[in-house]
């Protein structure tokens, strides 16, 4: 029997919907038990005074294969309820997943088990037990240098250079459900440190392949600076960690980094993270968040880590904090507006042992459980 692509490219992953089932009941109950669903819990009540904190801005980091695995409609009701004021993410989640599907293609359910040579020969890629068109890529790849082609040459950061792709679908797929596009429409930064670290990588490198004396590049360190200059006008910061990786390290680092420039600024005064890695062998992603204390980066008064896989525990906490109602009174932070004026940040007594000033007041949050 041969076996053609449309045999197995069939059954679309479905995006769970957080809004049709009320977990707090849940929530509230394995807070009453042990292990990871205690932990869980507590970490339900500590993103619900994030949220609810009218000074803190909320940042949400995405590691791991997350939209092609029905996360995206998730993170598409945070960011209609105000919830999440910044994004930083692995580019395989904004580009070759989000932004695919804002084309108009789609994740497949598939199986661990299958014939990945098979899957070669049919350019089928897969994501554990999911399924992408390997051609459907290729035309995600083709309008990432589309984009950058028609941008002015120099070098930006990964924030502007999604910011282009979501005026690109707003002018060509306006319905599409799509977190780039709704992000580009409320002025929420989407960073991607390792831009080049996925299907935008491809396009990057035909652009500046055909352009070698007028392109576009992607700067990571502007990311640096432009995340840091958030952090630094923000003060109060709350961090929502899906996975580890590039983006909790980039996002824990702010806090030092703008000490190094010479500000005094608290540490993420709230912090839960959700992953399956192990911390015993020294790795980023499995390092707790009272190591990060250690670091100067994270506060240990409202800290959880929850070991658990995030398509199980992240439906189970964005869940329980859309019908908490706690966002209801929240108001838009658009972040991305601060970077249409000239730049703020300036190095006020640059020195490896800063006499740090104050760059704003921030009170003490309540306790949480």
């Amino acid at each position: 029997m041969v076996v053609e692509k449309r045999d197995l490219l069939h059954t679309v992953v479905e995006h769970l919907d957080i809004k049709v089932v009320n977990v707090v009941p849940l929530i509230e109950m394995m807070e009453r038990t042990a292990f990871q669903a205690r932990n869980l819990a507590r970490a339900a009540r500590i993103i619900e005074a994030m949220v609810a904190d009218p000074q803190a801005t909320v940042i949400l980091t995405l590691a791991g294969s997350l939209i092609s695995a029905g996360q995206k409609g998730i993170i598409l009701d945070l960011l209609k309820c105000n919830a999440i004021d910044v994004i930083v993410s692995t580019g395989a989640n904004i580009v070759d997943q989000d932004f695919f599907e804002a084309l108009g293609f789609r994740h497949y359910q598939g199986s661990p088990a299958s014939d990945d040579s098979m899957l070669r020969e049919l350019a089928i890629d897969r994501i554990y037990d999911t399924y992408i068109d390997e051609d459907d890529l290729r035309v995600c790849d083709e309008t990432v240098r589309r984009i950058a082609d028609e941008l002015a040459p120099g070098v930006y950061s990964s924030r502007e250079f999604i910011q282009a792709m979501g005026h690109y679908l707003d002018q060509h797929h306006r319905t599409a459900e799509s977190i780039v596009l709704e992000a580009y429409r409320r002025d929420i930064p989407i960073f991607v440190p390792a831009f080049s670290d996925c299907s935008a990588g491809f396009g990057l490198v035909c652009h500046q392949t055909t352009n070698p004396d007028r392109h576009v590049s992607i700067d990571s360190v502007k990311d640096f600076r432009e995340l840091t200059q958030i952090k630094v006008q923000a003060g109060v910061t709350g961090l929502f960690m899906l996975g580890g990786g590039v983006p909790k390290n980039f996002v824990q680092d702010i806090v030092v980094a703008a000490e190094v420039l010479g500000y005094q600024v608290p540490m993420h005064t709230y912090a839960v993270q959700l992953t399956v890695a192990d911390e015993r062998d020294g790795a980023l992603s499995g390092s707790t968040l009272r190591e990060a204390n250690s670091w100067g980066k994270v506060d240990l008064t409202h800290e959880q880590m929850v070991f658990g896989e995030a398509t199980i525990t992240f439906p189970l906490l964005a869940g329980y904090l859309y019908h908490t109602g706690v966002w209801r009174t929240r108001t838009l932070r658009a972040w991305n507006r601060i970077f249409d004026q000239p730049a703020t940040l300036t190095l006020p007594g640059f020195s490896l042992t800063p006499d740090l000033p104050v760059a704003q007041e921030h009170r003490q949050p309540p306790v949480v459980g």
